[in-house]
């Protein structure tokens, strides 16, 4: 088994979640496709709702933006409150969040609906967050050493907090310290992670960061973070250069705490 010693000035470990904690299979086979299989669903049940209504407003101020991108769906404002008008919106809509799924677009506008829809189902149990099986016995045991655990996705930030407070091992919310989003920046830009660091009250290299994708870890080392790619089942596979760069783990019992901590 590879080891990585984490280095000795590190008391926080920022974790990715797709393809780090939690198989891509899962947000792939599960959590995308029930918001495909069920948007239109859920905005005609949830239409005339304040939190649905600002959805709407948030994915039609992205689309605006978004004007000059190929493909893209404007969503027209209701002119009147007849029932073929307001499906006309929501077909829009639907039309809209399909196109920008299809690009595999992080917008906070998308992530934001996708995050209220998976609250439901969350909610009445059609779906459970998902770890690969080392993740959670190893955050405890970093917890019990002192480690204070962060997680920043590109999934909104309560999406991540439904992901481990409705999964297979139960609520887990009380292993993390906090969570970000990319509220706080996009996760190929180094800036964001001094904001992180800054808004956790410590230097960016008293961080390590966990992630399965080669470009946050740069952006990330680029802050002044340690960085291990973490290599698991139907991750993106890396280059050989990649490989020779960057401390490779695929579990998270690869990491060794120094006894300082």
């Amino acid at each position: 088994m590879v080891v990585f010693s984490v280095p000795a000035e590190v008391a926080v470990i920022l974790l990715d979640i797709e393809g780090t904690t939690t198989p891509i299979t899962f947000v792939q086979d599960t959590l995308f496709p029930y918001i495909k299989d069920n948007v239109k669903e859920y905005l005609r049940m949830h239409w005339e709702e304040e939190e649905c209504q600002e959805d709407v407003s948030l994915l039609r101020k992205q689309a605006e933006e978004d004007s000059k991108l190929d493909g893209v769906v404007p969503i027209p404002l209701e002119t009147g409150n007849g029932e073929d008008e307001i499906e006309r919106v929501i077909q829009a809509v639907v039309d809209n969040v399909c196109w920008q799924m299809s690009l595999d677009r992080k917008t906070t506008a998308l992530k934001q609906l996708q995050g209220h829809m998976w609250r439901a189902a969350y909610a009445t149990g059609r779906m459970k967050g998902e770890f690969f099986e080392d993740v959670v016995p190893a955050i405890r045991k970093w917890r019990e050493a002192g480690m204070k655990v962060y997680i920043y996705s590109s999934g909104s930030v309560e999406a991540q907090k439904l992901l481990f407070g409705y999964s297979t091992e139960g609520d887990i919310l009380e292993l993390f310290d906090g969570h970000f989003d990319t509220k706080i920046g996009h996760k190929v830009e180094s800036e964001s992670y001094r904001r992180i660091a800054t808004s956790i009250g410590c230097s960016a290299n008293n961080i390590l960061f966990l992630t399965d994708v080669t470009r946050e870890a740069n952006a990330a080392e680029e802050a002044d973070m340690h960085v291990a790619v973490v290599v698991r089942p139907g991750n993106a596979g890396l280059t050989d250069d990649e490989k020779s760069y960057y401390n490779l783990i695929t579990s998270f019992n690869e990491l060794f705490l120094p006894l300082s901590n």
